[in-house]
């Protein structure tokens, strides 16, 4: 009995010296990835100031800077981009209407093909809320409650169906030519200005619809990031390229299942020698759970190529940082469009010109506003 009470002393003390472990490590990977979340969203928060200030100037008839437009605010426009990215394979032209977000868009395919779907765990902030509503339902409900699979596969198809409708919209249904005269439209020349407004002045039905999604998204955790988003359905397909997986060494590991329990995506990451899924956010939390040292881990094979959390984040930031910079110093990051003729846009929003019908837009002339670019 002696014996055996201290063998299961040994086992206990073991096993609270790598909890001990595993805890001092994942305060150092999610402090990371904490840093680039918020450096991020501080970033995107400062630019929605300066564009709101941008715009309130010109609708008061002031004349600000064209440096005053932030450039970034081109992110929220996915369409655009995706538009502007497929007019410049065809055509050869980066069209300077809207070149950054087909810059942006770049970068962040760029961040799916070689890093997974870190974008939507490391930068992106409606996955920063979703996050932050995820606490929220293990609070209420004591941990995870995920849909049966029954329900949730076919749940999580909706937002591979809303981006096979909006890739095939963009690159079977427009050619060069309807590319071409819908970026630059009137439309397209005020699409962030339309958005802005669309936020600024919310309809009843959008509200109750962002309210509902909100709700959902504390029942379900992760509700529009795993079932509606089709930007992260067009991630998860680039995903699958990425050299880096999440990779488990069944020889060291000692089936406690904490990764699992820990993973927002729901991977079964314990039953996988290699983690294939396009659900996989390379967030880290499954490493950081693990008590066993090296025996999960994200590298490009079995053995070499290891990826730290500190090392990822310099990554994913440096890849934000040089691709901007590259961009400022090409002159594909400013909007070509002069401050007079934002002006006279704003002025005539309302009209008919400046609506769109399934990616159509009404005629135009194309010389209308030669004048002003002078």
């Amino acid at each position: 009995m002696a014996i055996k009470h201290f063998i299961d002393k040994e086992r206990n003390s073991t096993h609270n010296t790598k909890k001990q472990g595993a805890l001092r490590k994942r305060r150092s990977i999610q402090f990371y990835r904490k840093m680039v979340q918020f450096g991020f969203l501080a970033v995107i928060l400062w630019i929605g100031l300066e564009f709101v200030l941008f715009v309130s100037q010109l609708e008061k008839g002031g004349t600000p800077s064209i440096s005053s437009r932030p450039p970034g605010v081109e992110g929220f426009l996915p369409i655009s981009g995706l538009i502007g990215l497929k007019y410049w394979l065809l055509a050869g032209i980066l069209n300077k209407i809207h070149p950054a977000s087909v810059v942006l868009l770049l970068i962040i395919l760029i961040t799916a093909i070689f890093l997974k779907k870190g974008f939507c765990s490391w930068v992106c902030p409606i996955g920063l809320l979703s996050e932050w509503l995820a606490k929220l339902h293990r609070i209420i409900f004591k941990g995870y409650n995920f849909l049966p699979k029954w329900l949730d596969y076919p749940l999580r198809s909706l937002k591979y169906l809303l981006m096979i409708f909006f890739v095939w919209a963009v690159f079977w249904g427009m050619n060069t030519i309807d590319l071409q005269r819908f970026i630059y439209s009137p439309y397209n020349k005020v699409v962030d200005i339309k958005m802005l407004d669309f936020f600024m002045d919310i309809s009843s039905l959008t509200f109750w619809v962002l309210a509902a999604l909100l709700v959902l998204s504390i029942i379900f955790p992760y509700f529009w990031c795993r079932f509606l988003c089709p930007y992260g359905a067009l991630l998860g397909s680039l995903s699958w390229l990425s050299p880096l997986k999440i990779r488990r060494n069944a020889e060291s590991c000692i089936d406690c299942n904490l990764c699992t329990k820990v993973c927002p995506s729901n991977i079964k990451v314990h039953k996988s020698n290699t983690v294939f899924s396009d659900e996989c956010h390379s967030c880290f939390r499954c490493v950081d759970a693990c008590p066993v040292k090296d025996t999960l881990y994200l590298s490009a094979t079995k053995s070499r190529l290891k990826l730290s959390g500190k090392v990822y984040a310099l990554i994913i930031v440096s890849l934000f940082l040089i691709g901007t910079a590259i961009a400022r110093l090409g002159g594909y990051w400013q909007t070509s469009i002069p401050i007079e003729e934002y002006k006279y846009h704003i002025s005539h929003i309302n009209e008919p010109a400046y609506h769109h019908n399934r990616g159509k837009v009404p005629d135009y002339d194309p010389d209308q506003f030669r004048k002003m670019e002078k």
